[in-house]
């Protein structure tokens, strides 16, 4: 089982990145944008690697 404190960090990594982004686009436009951009299907990529595509939608250099 995966590890509930993975959860806190991602969404606040996700909050940044659509704060800064797009923070006039609705949730489902940002996940339906960054998500069909996507070479691959979504529902297999960890929350880790997750982050990394969503920055590389939005062309932002990894920390």
């Amino acid at each position: 089982m995966r590890s509930i404190n993975r959860i806190k960090p991602f969404l606040e990594q996700l909050e940044k990145l659509w704060k800064e982004q797009c923070p006039d686009w609705r949730f489902g436009q940002l996940m339906s944008n960054v998500l069909n951009s996507f070479d691959r299907d979504p529902f297999f990529i960890e929350e880790d690697e997750m982050i990394k595509k969503f920055k590389e939608y939005f062309g932002v250099k990894d920390d």
